[in-house]
């Protein structure tokens, strides 16, 4: 490379003072150090690109005359150590993502006076976030990545200290309200239809406390502390809000908070129909949802209707895999009505008259598993019953208890009912949904349903891939904060997701091993100055998602 100073003259009787490279017998422009007519501020210019010219020279990363591009490159090595090279995918990438997702300055934005340091907390709050995508395990890994990388001194107590502030309703609201505003442009401003799940998230340790408690864990966890984790998404596994529960309470007793939480803090004026899985199907929820002008798609417990529907469903006549058939339903339920007028505030039995169209599937597949599951349970119950030590609470609590006859008394002789036996397997295979909305048909109803698969994904991530449980935290505070921030980096993921989709960017390889690769978008820093590296081929894919 040989550098050279031009002076170029242009229409407008100006001159230009440029570093060119003479390199090749042409000229090609390096540097443009700037344009006037005055004689004097055209000497200066000129003396400025003449220093600029020697600090190139001198630069490492120039290849000149008298050394060859391998021994320059060896030169260049030689002078830089690991240090030099400092990771940059975290804030290239998931950094941008937070950014447009708009959760930027969420503290400096904050009205909450007693808050201080706010820019150092939005600093700390992306980190954490950012850092749960690509370093998904404890502070301390966050700690260690911002020394080694990026030289920044940060003790664990100050994470601790930020821990303790992050929960705040008004922040809360704020972080969620930025997600859900993302969530509302990605659906054209409707939110259709909304889905909700429950999930239980178990802590390593013994103790209980308030919001900490011992409860029915779906991972099979004995005698651990859980809370339960509430979400809401869009039937295409977009993230709109979310409630953490103390751990013993029943799954299906959070719908009408979170719902009312939800339609609250947003004012949706035109109420989104409400997917949710089997376990929100009981009567407080239904009325609730009646009462309040709200539609409904609840997946409904075939082998645990009443006898008649089961008899009903069970004489149903499906052609084969994947036919549908309707019934159309009128029932009264009875539901708990709090009454506020009461000091005690007690609840009272009410009546209430409702109309619903089942939908009714059939699936081979499922016939198979249901099959499998009562050949299962029924040599369970061989057993069960040759042991003369069997108390009937265990019977009762056991999934196998609805094929036998139980005895009230405590003088009973267990016995297995054929009868029920014989009625299960005609409902082997058969799936069922509820809606209070006629208009919709009945495959489309199967269809938004089945999109609940996205949101089941959705806690699947959260809990792996992003490590959310087991929860290490023992302050209240801080188990919400931990939530908050993981709910955040699900956000960024569904973006970063959705990206990859709409520009058909596909991989062969995991969605975990391509955070590595993001991971190790490199930087070279020299002297104060960060010169990124060339990315590979996959880097630039990758990239491609910040393409208009």
């Amino acid at each position: 490379m040989s550098l050279r100073i031009r002076k170029k003259r242009n229409k407008s009787g100006s001159v230009s003072i440029h570093i060119v490279d003479r390199t090749n017998r042409g000229y090609k422009l390096v540097e443009s150090l700037g344009s006037s007519k005055d004689k004097k501020e055209i000497e200066e210019l000129y003396q400025k690109a003449l220093k600029r010219v020697d600090e190139l020279e001198k630069n490492l990363l120039f290849i000149t005359k008298e050394n060859s591009k391998k021994e320059q490159l060896k030169n260049i090595l030689s002078k830089v150590s690991t240090d030099n090279f400092i990771p940059i995918g975290d804030e290239l990438i998931f950094g941008r993502l937070f950014d447009e997702i708009g959760c930027k300055d969420i503290f400096k934005k904050s009205n909450i006076k007693t808050i201080r340091n706010k820019n150092k907390k939005d600093f700390l709050f992306k980190s954490l976030v950012v850092s749960r995508l690509l370093y998904p395990g404890s502070k301390l890994e966050l700690i260690h990545y911002l020394d080694y990388f990026k030289k920044i001194d940060i003790d664990v107590y100050s994470i601790y200290r930020f821990l303790d502030t992050l929960y705040q309703e008004e922040i809360k609201s704020k972080i969620e309200e930025c997600v859900f505003n993302h969530t509302l442009k990605i659906m054209n401003n409707v939110i259709k239809f909304t889905f909700y799940d429950v999930t239980t998230l178990y802590f390593e340790s013994e103790s209980e406390d308030d919001l900490r408690k011992i409860g029915f864990s779906k991972e099979g966890k004995l005698a651990r502390p859980q809370i339960l984790l509430g979400l809401f998404t869009t039937l295409e596994g977009y993230p709109l809000s979310f409630e953490v529960y103390e751990g013993n309470k029943y799954e299906g007793h959070t719908l009408i908070d979170i719902l009312q939480k939800f339609q609250e803090r947003f004012n949706i004026k035109d109420k989104p129909i409400v997917v949710a899985d089997r376990g929100m199907l009981n009567n407080d929820n239904i009325a609730y949802l009646e009462n309040n002008g709200y539609k409904y798609i609840l997946a409904y417990r075939v082998k645990n209707t009443t006898n008649d529907l089961k008899s009903k469903i069970s004489n149903l006549v499906f052609i084969g895999d994947g036919d549908i058939k309707t019934i159309n339903i009128t029932k009264e339920i009875f539901y708990n009505k709090e009454t506020n007028s009461n000091k005690d505030n007690k609840r009272k039995k009410e009546k209430l008259l409702i109309n619903q169209k089942l939908i009714v599937t059939y699936s081979k597949k499922r016939a198979k598993k249901d099959k499998y599951t009562r050949e299962k349970a029924l040599e369970k119950i061989e057993n069960e019953l040759s042991n003369k030590n069997i108390t009937k609470d265990k019977l009762k609590l056991s999934y196998y208890a609805k094929y036998l006859d139980i005895d009230k008394s405590c003088k009973i002789k267990y016995k297995l009912n054929q009868d029920k036996v014989i009625l299960d397997e005609k409902l082997d295979g058969i799936k069922a949904f509820a809606t209070n909305d006629y208009s919709l048909k009945a495959n489309d109803i199967i269809a938004h349903y089945q999109n609940q698969y996205k949101v089941e994904e959705a806690f699947k991530i959260s809990k792996t891939d992003l490590r959310i449980r087991p929860i290490y935290h023992r302050l209240e505070n801080r188990i919400k904060a931990h939530i908050l921030i993981s709910f955040v980096s699900y956000a960024i993921y569904r973006e970063f997701e959705k990206r990859l989709k709409e520009k058909d960017i596909k991989f062969d390889f995991s969605q975990k091993f391509l955070r590595k690769v993001i991971e190790h978008f490199l930087a070279l820093k020299l002297d104060g100055e960060i010169i990124p590296i060339n990315p590979s081929k996959i880097q630039k894919q990758i990239l491609k998602i910040f393409e208009k």
